[in-house]
């Protein structure tokens, strides 16, 4: 006998999944959500995506750039008098939205269009977190994105006084955020004093709200702790990395606060652009 997989799904989740409907555009659960982890499909729950490859397409629903391999059948849609290409669970057959290319918002040129309805999060409870605020983000990000053991690094705004600040907010100074990359690693494979020393070797944190030509308080030199045990390993990498300066280490030492991501041009940006640094 056949399982039935849509059985236990409310009507709503039945309408998407088993009917092949579409919910009202920002109004999913999971459209502004950017966490670690992996999402599954929510009448069978195998894993679909990697939060790795999600993205912010502004369309309204949840975007992803690549799928995990075999999770995913395609079918031809011929619906509403236009061609396009339909994504299902590969066990249960589940419809979960649509894929496009040739759009040029990622560097795979790939959007998985899905419904929050058919997917649901598990987060990746041995992942921590760490954030840190070196110059230009982007520069940044990439330098963190290439170390073994840093799943998830995501460039934006945190320890300012405004809410969902943008980034000509942020570079006016009015908003005091700091450009930073927010970062998931997994500490059985980098821990996190590594991670410092790369921070520490790749700016100079004497240099109050500085980086080379780039002025302003979002450049700043900073790292937000989100444990105590972070504090204190912090705090004594930089009385140990003074000793490396003739100058004072001006870096802050504060506490994590609202991690704004910014805005999706500015993710993988010297990768999208084939750029190896800012050229600062």
């Amino acid at each position: 006998m056949t399982k039935d997989y849509f059985s236990d799904l409310t009507p709503e989740e039945k309408h998407i999944i088993k009917n092949k409907g579409t919910e009202a555009p920002f109004t999913g659960e999971y459209n502004e959500h950017f966490e670690a982890g992996i999402f599954i499909c929510r009448a069978c729950e195998i894993p679909l995506y990697e939060s790795n490859t999600k993205f912010n397409s502004g369309c309204g629903w949840p975007s992803f750039d690549d799928e995990i391999e075999g999770a995913i059948t395609r079918y031809e849609d011929l619906s509403g008098g236009r061609i396009r290409t339909e994504i299902c669970c590969a066990k249960c057959d589940g419809h979960l939205g649509h894929v496009f290319e040739g759009e040029q918002i990622t560097v795979k040129d790939t959007r998985h269009c899905v419904n929050s309805l058919s997917i649901r999060f598990k987060p990746y409870a041995q992942l921590q977190k760490a954030t840190f605020g070196a110059g230009c983000f982007w520069s940044v990000e990439k330098l963190f994105k290439e170390i073994k053991g840093v799943y998830l690094a995501s460039v934006g705004y945190m320890g300012g006084d405004t809410d969902k600040p943008t980034y000509k907010e942020v570079c006016s100074g009015t908003s005091n955020h700091a450009e930073v990359v927010d970062i998931y690693f997994n500490a059985e494979e980098v821990s996190y004093n590594t991670l410092l020393d790369l921070f520490w070797r790749n700016h100079n944190p004497t240099t109050l709200n500085r980086q080379g030509p780039d002025n302003g308080t979002q450049y700043r030199s900073v790292i937000f702790y989100h444990n105590e045990q972070q504090k204190m390993e912090t705090e004594q990498s930089k009385k140990q990395q003074q000793q490396h300066f003739n100058n004072k280490i001006v870096t802050q030492i504060v506490p994590a606060s609202t991690f704004y991501r910014a805005e999706e041009y500015h993710q993988n940006y010297l990768n999208k652009n084939n750029l190896g640094s800012c050229g600062i």
